[in-house]
């Protein structure tokens, strides 16, 4: 390919030596460029292009297995304990002395708006090609417009308002449509998005197959009541009756198109297991990777994998693997089997703490160069279950709240909640149905990336900070967790995107 370009580079250099400087000359296109719009032109066409919006998430600057910076470290389960070289700018993120210069940050920024911009091109383009049967195309628009609302979700949370772009644009729109949006205008476009793919694509209920790793209409059920539990508890309150109302009708949903009875059905390992990848019902949404690939293969085994250990990876580790604060080791209950198959205390003398053993792939087909088969788990039933817990607690209905609750632990092994609260330590820790709740979360979704997003969600900005100052520094590592203020709540805005614009792209509080 290097060779073609090279050749046709060339080849208009000669052109430059015998030609003079005529106007059709100096007009000629660049031919090694594909116009967007000479892209389109078969439903192959479309299908590649929303096959590429997929593979934008795999990064680990986008949601990717590897993109806990942006979530888990920056809550108080994990965290970058390296403050020094090269780690400088990742502790950071945990250490809450976040800078808008941070390119870290920076990237996390652009690669979600470069999912954006992929699903606004399909959905811009997609019009200009014929399909003999309408209900591939309506599953392209609805597979592009799932994925652009998650995309802004997670924008919206992290940064609060936000640039909203739903259109292609040209190289002289951008400008004009770089400012930033109000969060409610920002929910509404993701409301409207989801909507549609609810209502009008042509999804199945769950994917199988050769599908496993698109969208599917439980997902977007779950996103859209996610969304609005989210809204019902961050945003306006005037809405909040109406939005838990709307969280509750989709997140049932969702939990009515699963394919088991009772979560007790699918033990808890079989949703890690690599061999189950692709036949555990839980499963509603996730990125697949390809055990013993190079490049599509998982490095989230090898990579938590502490010095002296094999629990994870046959790949040997030299480092202290995917930390645990000590804040989460001590949130597990006694005799959670959870606890025993998530972390693992290393007693390699570099290390001496706990480390990830969540997500295992210590198979031949791995190999010692850790090209893991593990999946990443966007979306599960269990994460259904608990936010339908959740939402019928807002909503007053403690029984029924409970009741979901107890799926989940009984799958674990748990205790019922009845029971639970009949155990002074227990009652102790969490006083309320609501932190009972909240923890039922952290141990069952550890590593997940889901911690962060339910902090913002049970708490109040000033509550938030409250419950971090709460929390014994000794448990918390190197981090300073007294650093946490209110301007924590958001992440501030890349300093490059500020400075274009201090007006339009005006700076978060704090920063």
């Amino acid at each position: 390919m290097k060779k073609k370009y090279i050749a046709m580079a060339c080849f208009a250099a000669l052109v430059v030596v015998s030609s003079s400087c005529k106007k059709e000359f100096l007009e000629q296109s660049d031919p090694n460029a594909i116009s967007v719009d000479n892209s389109f032109k078969s439903p192959n066409d479309v299908l590649l292009a929303v096959n590429g919006i997929y593979q934008s998430l795999r990064s680990g600057n986008n949601i990717g297995e590897t993109s806990d910076l942006w979530t888990d470290q920056r809550s108080d389960d994990t965290g970058t304990n390296d403050n020094q070289s090269n780690a400088g700018e990742p502790f950071q993120f945990n250490n809450f002395s976040l800078l808008a210069s941070n390119t870290y940050l920076k990237a996390h920024w652009v690669s979600l708006y470069g999912t954006i911009t992929r699903a606004n091109t399909v959905l811009s383009n997609i019009d200009k090609v014929t399909f003999t049967d309408p209900t591939v195309k309506a599953q392209y628009v609805g597979e592009a417009k799932f994925l652009r609302a998650l995309i802004y979700f997670h924008l919206v949370r992290l940064w609060g308002d936000v640039p909203l772009v739903t259109k292609q644009l040209a190289s002289t729109e951008v400008s004009a449509a770089t400012f930033r949006e109000k969060q409610a205008t920002v929910y509404a476009q993701i409301v409207a998005d989801l909507t549609d793919v609810v209502n009008n694509s042509n999804l199945p209920n769950l994917q199988t197959g050769a599908g496993i790793g698109r969208a599917s209409k439980a997902a977007a059920n779950a996103l859209l009541g996610q969304v609005y539990l989210t809204m019902a508890t961050t945003q306006d309150q005037a809405n909040r009756a109406a939005n838990l109302a709307s969280a509750k009708t989709f997140l049932m949903a969702a939990y009515n198109m699963r394919t088991f009875g009772a979560l007790s059905s699918i033990p808890y390992t079989d949703v890690f297991d690599v061999t189950k990848k692709s036949t555990c019902p839980e499963l509603i949404f996730q990125i697949v990777n390809k055990q013993g690939d190079i490049n599509y293969s998982s490095s989230i085994a090898a990579n938590n994998q502490a010095k002296g250990e094999t629990i994870n990876s046959l790949k040997a580790s030299s480092g202290v693997g995917g930390n645990v604060k000590h804040d989460l080791v001590n949130d597990y209950e006694a005799n959670d089997p959870r606890g025993a198959f998530s972390i693992k205390y290393a007693n390699d003398p570099i290390v001496k703490d706990w480390f990830i053993t969540k997500f295992r792939d210590a198979s031949s087909g791995a190999s010692n160069l850790g090209y893991g088969g593990n999946d990443w788990i966007l979306m599960r039933y269990a994460d259904v279950i608990l936010m339908l817990a959740e939402v019928n607690m807002y909503l007053g209905d403690n029984a029924t709240a409970i009741s979901f609750l107890d799926q989940v632990r009984t799958r674990a092994g748990m205790p019922t909640y009845a029971a639970s609260i009949t155990n002074a330590a227990y009652v102790a820790k969490y006083p309320t149905l609501k932190l009972a709740i909240l923890h039922e979360r952290r141990v069952e979704l550890a590593f997940e990336h889901h911690r962060w997003f339910d902090l913002l969600r049970f708490f109040t900005t000033d509550e938030l900070v409250a419950y971090f100052k709460a929390k014994p520094q000794a448990d918390y590592g190197t981090a300073l967790v007294a650093n946490f203020t209110t301007k924590d709540r958001y992440y501030p805005i890349p300093f490059d995107e500020y400075k274009l614009d201090p007006v339009k792209m005006y700076q978060n509080p704090g920063y």
